[in-house]
């Protein structure tokens, strides 16, 4: 691999895992209204992805689709096969994809806790270990973890997700100590609540509880959070790693 510290940042490639929707698709927006490359990784949401990736491309951004399993070793390396004979390998990578469950932890599954930690966890570990390499051999890269305020605080009622979101946390911290001498930064976004399909479990009664809690007054935006996350990514951002940055209307300070 070549050593490109100084690639200008519009010439940089962004891969944002979980972008059919909600956040992941915010994020894939903003990057590509600064023209840079962005690769949207789906699961089964073909059609989502590709109204994503249409939005991406009347910005002008180069865009490609790709679909993974990402507790999958073998395709999370199909994808980076992919990615390679499209010249899209990430300088930024946004590990973004998981998902949520609402209930006692005494009705916890032992299947539903494994789907928990495979796609939050280790799909979080696997997606990093394949690219970072590329990231350390450049002396140059960006890693950015969507976690939650649950991971910081814990939730009443999810326990899995908060662990999960717990170990994104401590996953952050300790790479970022680790990669820094590399010149690759690690950071992790914690929304609070935020109006995404996540939140539709919930009922209008429940929703309005929820906000009533928070001293903004509102759920945020995905476009907010997109915003931190480019932010982040930066160029002269490069000061700031290990963190883990909780846009949540001041709910937790």
């Amino acid at each position: 691999m070549e050593h490109n510290a100084n690639k200008p940042f519009t010439e940089q490639t962004v891969l944002i895992t979980g972008a059919s929707r909600g956040i992941g698709a915010a994020i894939a927006r903003r990057f590509a209204s600064a023209r840079l490359n962005v690769v949207i990784h789906y699961l089964q949401s073909h059609e989502a992805a590709n109204e994503t990736a249409r939005s991406c491309m009347s910005q002008g951004a180069r865009v490609l689709t790709v679909t993974a399993d990402l507790r999958s070793q073998e395709q999370v390396e199909r994808m980076k096969e992919k990615l390679l004979h499209h010249g899209m390998i990430p300088d930024i990578l946004v590990n973004n994809a998981g998902v949520s469950h609402y209930g006692m932890l005494a009705d916890v599954t032992e299947e539903q806790w494994d789907e928990m930690m495979g796609i939050n966890l280790k799909g979080t570990f696997l997606m990093t270990r394949q690219f970072m390499p590329y990231m350390v051999s450049q002396k140059y890269g960006r890693i950015i973890n969507v976690s939650s305020i649950w991971g910081i605080s814990g939730a009443s009622c999810e326990v899995a997700y908060s662990t999960a979101k717990g170990g994104i946390n401590a996953f952050t911290k300790a790479l970022a100590k680790e990669l820094a001498p590399s010149g690759v930064t690690v950071n992790a976004v914690a929304p609070g609540a935020v109006d995404t399909l996540m939140m539709a479990g919930f009922d209008a009664a429940e929703k309005a509880a929820i906000e009533n809690e928070i001293p903004a007054g509102r759920f945020g935006r995905p476009d907010e959070i997109a915003s931190l996350v480019y932010f982040l990514a930066l160029p002269e951002s490069g000061y700031i790693t290990g963190q883990i940055i909780s846009p949540n209307g001041g709910w937790l300070t």
